[in-house]
């Protein structure tokens, strides 16, 4: 019998919302259950907006469950436009090759790597993604959504039908590499949970229907609560003010001044 990591987070605060309560509880209870977060290679640090996440990944490591990071190096090369109300620039191969290695070294602070059944996984969705046939995609993943799906989701909607704005097709596609990615680990590594940020929930919704549907497998999701300012804007790094973990990026001297003058 495992810890049923699901009550705990919830007790802590974490669970903005998850998927199959009932069944997820005992899936804790029953199993070493291997659970997922994707972080965004798109600058050489993790920001104050992920440590929600880093610490969920942590406490189900604590609680005898199997964490993987997944390093988004390649659905990196196109950026998720969740909650985007523009494009975001896209980076070169050899940058983001570049920031995966250096957010590695930074999640060895959190999370233990070589600790026997449990230990943590750090996985480069590039691996995989680069392998892609394009035609193949379409037909063995794309006729799994819809397009009412893809465009009726809020900011692709406000995109859409805003004159000032737009939205590209690589964006729109975006949810198709991060479902595929769920149901490559849930084939691979029997990932079985995938966690992140609310603004995430129809993208790890979509990824539990692909697995379900391409595999036959029951998958989970939970989110977390975003990590807000005043204004009740989430703390990111295409966001003004962004407040880095590498000191590198912000001096442990801004870092102690940013926590201490932050209104509440």
């Amino acid at each position: 019998m495992y810890c049923n990591a699901l009550k705990v987070l919830k007790e802590r605060g974490f669970v903005e919302w998850s998927s199959h309560n009932e069944e997820l509880d005992e899936h804790f209870i029953n199993n070493m259950v291997t659970g997922y977060i994707g972080f965004d290679p798109s600058a050489d640090s993790l920001h104050v907006g992920n440590l929600v996440a880093i610490m969920g990944l942590a406490w189900m490591q604590r609680l005898g469950h199997r964490p993987i990071a997944l390093a988004g190096g390649g659905t990196g090369r196109i950026g998720d436009p969740s909650g985007k109300s523009a494009e975001r620039n896209l980076l070169s191969e050899e940058q983001i090759s570049y920031n995966v290695e250096r957010i590695a070294k930074q999640l060895e602070h959190f999370l233990d790597f070589n600790c026997g059944e449990n230990s943590a996984l750090l996985v480069n969705n590039n691996e995989w993604l680069k392998k892609l046939n394009y035609i193949e995609f379409l037909r063995d993943i794309g006729k799994y959504f819809s397009v009412s799906f893809l465009v009726n989701r809020d900011y692709v909607r406000s995109r859409v039908v805003d004159p000032d704005k737009s939205i590209t097709y690589t964006e729109l596609s975006y949810i198709l590499l991060q479902a595929f990615d769920f149901n490559h680990m849930y084939n691979e590594l029997n990932c079985t949970l995938q966690m992140g940020g609310n603004d995430q929930q129809v993208n790890i919704i979509a990824g539990m229907d692909l697995s379900r549907k391409k595999s036959g497998g029951q998958c989970y999701g939970i989110t977390f609560p975003l990590l807000l300012n005043a204004q009740g804007q989430k703390f990111g790094k295409s966001e003004s003010g962004a407040v880095y973990l590498s000191p590198h990026r912000t001096s442990i001297y801004k870092f102690y001044q940013f926590w201490i003058n932050v209104d509440d």
